[in-house]
C-alpha cells in the first residue's frame, strides 16, 4: 500500500459515508501496530463502529486492544460533543431570553458545522504533541475535518464581536463563539495538518463516477488551504475474476473500469492504491487483516446460497404517489446514493401514466435532463445549476450586507458563505419558484434541503435575520413553503440510502433532522441492492446476504413504507431504462 510507505505520525482518512474509511483505518492501525509501532486509532465518525469492528467497548477513553499489542483506540462521539457544546452556549441564556430566541439559537447550533467544530475541539489536543499522546508513534483518524471547518479556525479572532454587533447570524460562524481552547492551540493543530512531514491525508472513494468526483472536490478544497500531501485509495473494486460467472458482475466490472478510466485529472496525479471488494463483513481481526490482501477465496461460499428477500419495489411507491394526482415529491440522501436517477425514474413513470410532471434536477452533469428533454409525453425538465445559484446568492449578500463591513468583517462573512448551508439555501430559493407548480401537477425534486436548513429559514428569529441579512433589497420576497412541506397530502419526502451500515445510519440522522422541522418522511428507498438483483457470482451472493440485516433494520426500525431497488446491469440513463427501473424489472441473467 503506497499510503503506508514511510507513514508520518498522523494519518487522516476522509471520504463520503459508506466508502470504507473506518475499515481501512482499522486495518491500517493493525498493520502498523504489528510492525512494532505504537498506534492510537481515533474515530470521530458519527456512525463509528470501531468498537464493534474489534468486538470490544471503546467509547470516549483510550482503550488498549488486547488482541493487538501496541494498539489502542479512542471513539470521540461527535453528537455528544456537539450537545455538550450547545449546552455551554445555550445554558447561560436559557430563562434570560425569550423562548423563541433560545429556540432560534439552538437551531443555529444544530447543523453539521457545529458537530464538526465540536469534534475538532475534542481532538485538537491529539494533534499538538500533548502529554496524552506522546507515547504513540502514529495517530490514525478515521474521519478528517473538512476544508470549510479548517478555514473557519484560521479566521481572524473576531467571531464574538462580529456576531454581537449583529453583522452575522449564520449557522457556521455562530458555533465558534463556544470555543474554549486557546487560539494558539487551534493554530498548532492546523499547522500539524498542513505539514506533510507530520500528516498524510488519504482520500477514500469507490470506483464510481459520483464518489470520484466528490473525492476530487475534497482534494481541491484541502489543497487550497495547504493540505496538499494527499493519497487516494479506491476501495471495493469487484475482482474481474467474478465477471465470468455472472452477467451482473460483468456489467459492474465494466462500469467500474470505465469510471477508473475517466478519473478526474487532479486525482490521477495522486499516489493511488486499489482495494478489491471483499465478500465478508469487515468485523474482527481476521477480516481486517485480509482487507489489504489479494486473495479472498477462503471467505467466498462456493455453494449457491438462495437470497431470501421479499421486499416491495419502486412501483409500489409510485402507485401511492400517483393516487393524489399532483404534489411535490422530494428526494433526500447523502451524496452518491442515486437520488437523481431515482427522481428521474419516478418522474418518467408518473408521466407514462398520463400525469403532468416537472422533474427539477440540480444534477451538475445534467445528463438526465439532456436525455429526457422532449422524449416523454407529459414530462418537462428544469435544471438548476448549484454553482451558478450559489455564486449569485453570495454576490448578492456581499454586495448588500458585505458592503458596509471592514476587511475583517468581510473575511468572516465570505467564509460563512462557503458553508454547505449556503448552497442548500441558494438552490432551494431556485427550487421554490418551481414548487408553486405542485398544486396543479407533480414536481419531482432530486435534491432537497435538510430540516436544519428549512428551520433556519422558517423559524421566527432565524428567518427574519436571514432575510434582513441576506436580502437587504426589500424588493425581493421569499416565502418558505414550510406548511406545504409538512402536509403529506401536498409533499412526499423520500429518503434514499444503500443497504450498508453507514448510509442507513446517515439516512436515520436525516430523518431525525426532518422530524425536528415537523416533516415526516413518507418512505425510504434502498437503492442499488445486490440482494434484490439475485446475483449468481459467489462473491456478490455473499454481499447480498450481508445486505439483508440492513434492509430489515430499515423495514422494522426506520421506515413506515419502503422500497428496494436492485443494482442494474446497465446505467439507468434514458427513458426506457428509467421506466424499467420504476417497474421493478430485473433482467434475467445467465
Amino acid at each position: 500500500m503506497k499510503f503506508l510507505e514511510q507513514a508520518p505520525r498522523f494519518l487522516f482518512f476522509t471520504g463520503k459515508g459508506g466508502v470504507g474509511k473506518t475499515s481501512i483505518a482499522c486495518a491500517t492501525a493493525i498493520r502498523l501496530a504489528e510492525t512494532g509501532k505504537r498506534v492510537l486509532l481515533v474515530s470521530t465518525d458519527p456512525a463509528s463502529n470501531v468498537g464493534q469492528v474489534f468486538g470490544i467497548n471503546i467509547g470516549n477513553q483510550i482503550t488498549a486492544i488486547a488482541d493487538v499489542p501496541n494498539l489502542a483506540a479512542l471513539e470521540i462521539d461527535p453528537q455528544a460533543a456537539a450537545q455538550a457544546y450547545r449546552d455551554r452556549i445555550v445554558g447561560p441564556v436559557r430563562g434570560a431570553l425569550p423562548d423563541a430566541v433560545v429556540k432560534s439559537i439552538e437551531e443555529q447550533l444544530s447543523g453539521a458545522c457545529t458537530t464538526e467544530i465540536a469534534a475538532f475541539d475534542e481532538f485538537t489536543a491529539l494533534l499538538t504533541e500533548s502529554a496524552l499522546t506522546t507515547e504513540y508513534d502514529h495517530i490514525i483518524f478515521d474521519t478528517a475535518p473538512t476544508g470549510h471547518t479548517i478555514r473557519l479556525l484560521q479566521l481572524p479572532g473576531a467571531w464574538s464581536g462580529f456576531l454581537d454587533e449583529g453583522k452575522g447570524d449564520a449557522s457556521c460562524l455562530g458555533p465558534l463563539v463556544g470555543l474554549e481552547k486557546q487560539r494558539s492551540q487551534y493554530r498548532m493543530a492546523v499547522e500539524a495538518l498542513a505539514d506533510p512531514q507530520r500528516t498524510r491525508l488519504i482520500l477514500v472513494a469507490r470506483a464510481q463516477l459520483a464518489t470520484l468526483r466528490e473525492a476530487a472536490r475534497t482534494h481541491v478544497e484541502l489543497a487550497e488551504i495547504g493540505l496538499s500531501r494527499q493519497y487516494l485509495v479506491i476501495n471495493g473494486i469487484l475482482p474481474s475474476s467474478e465477471a465470468a460467472k455472472d452477467a451482473l458482475a460483468a456489467a459492474i466490472c465494466t462500469r467500474e473500469q470505465a469510471a477508473l478510466a475517466a478519473i478526474p485529472g487532479v486525482l490521477a496525479a495522486l499516489p493511488c492504491d486499489r482495494i478489491a471488494l471483499k465478500p465478508f463483513n469487515l468485523v474482527g481481526l481476521d477480516a481486517l487483516r485480509q482487507l489489504f490482501a489479494d486473495t479472498t477465496s477462503q471467505f467466498v461460499a462456493q455453494d449457491e446460497q438462495p437470497i431470501s428477500l421479499d421486499a416491495p419495489g419502486l412501483s409500489a411507491l409510485v402507485d401511492g404517489i400517483a393516487a393524489d394526482g399532483h404534489g411535490l415529491v422530494m428526494l433526500m440522501g447523502k451524496g452518491g446514493v442515486g437520488k437523481t436517477t431515482l427522481a428521474a425514474a419516478i418522474a418518467v413513470e408518473l408521466a407514462r401514466r398520463g400525469l403532468p410532471v416537472n422533474l427539477s434536477t440540480s444534477d451538475p452533469a445534467g445528463h438526465l435532463a439532456e436525455t429526457l428533454e422532449g422524449s416523454q409525453a407529459n414530462l418537462s425538465v428544469s435544471r438548476i445549476d448549484p454553482q451558478e445559484e450559489t455564486e449569485r446568492y453570495r454576490r448578492h449578500v456581499l454586495d448588500t450586507k458585505g458592503a458596509a463591513l471592514d476587511a475583517q468583517g468581510r473575511a468572516l462573512l465570505e467564509e460563512d458563505l462557503r458553508s454547505p448551508c449556503t448552497e442548500e439555501i441558494a438552490v432551494f430559493q431556485a427550487f421554490s419558484r418551481i414548487i408553486r407548480e405542485a398544486g396543479k401537477k407533480f414536481v419531482v425534486m432530486d435534491t432537497a434541503p435538510t430540516g436544519h436548513t428549512l428551520l433556519l429559514l422558517d423559524a421566527t428569529g432565524a428567518y427574519h435575520r436571514e432575510v434582513s441579512r441576506q436580502m437587504v433589497d426589500k424588493g425581493l420576497h421569499f416565502t418558505t413553503p414550510m406548511m406545504q412541506l409538512q402536509d403529506e397530502k401536498q409533499t412526499k419526502v423520500l429518503l434514499v440510502t444503500l443497504a450498508e451500515t453507514t448510509p442507513v445510519l446517515e439516512a436515520a440522522g436525516l430523518q431525525a433532522d426532518l422530524r425536528r422541522a415537523g416533516i415526516e418522511p413518507w418512505a425510504w428507498i434502498i437503492n442499488n441492492s445486490v440482494a434484490a438483483a439475485r446475483p449468481h457470482s459467489a462473491l456478490l451472493r455473499q454481499r447480498a446476504q450481508n445486505e439483508l440485516a440492513e434492509i430489515n433494520t430499515v423495514k422494522t426500525r426506520h421506515a413506515r413504507r419502503y422500497a428496494v431497488v436492485p443494482v442494474q446491469q446497465e446505467e439507468p440513463v434514458g427513458v426506457d431504462r428509467l421506466l424499467q427501473l420504476a417497474s421493478n424489472i430485473t433482467p434475467s441473467r445467465p
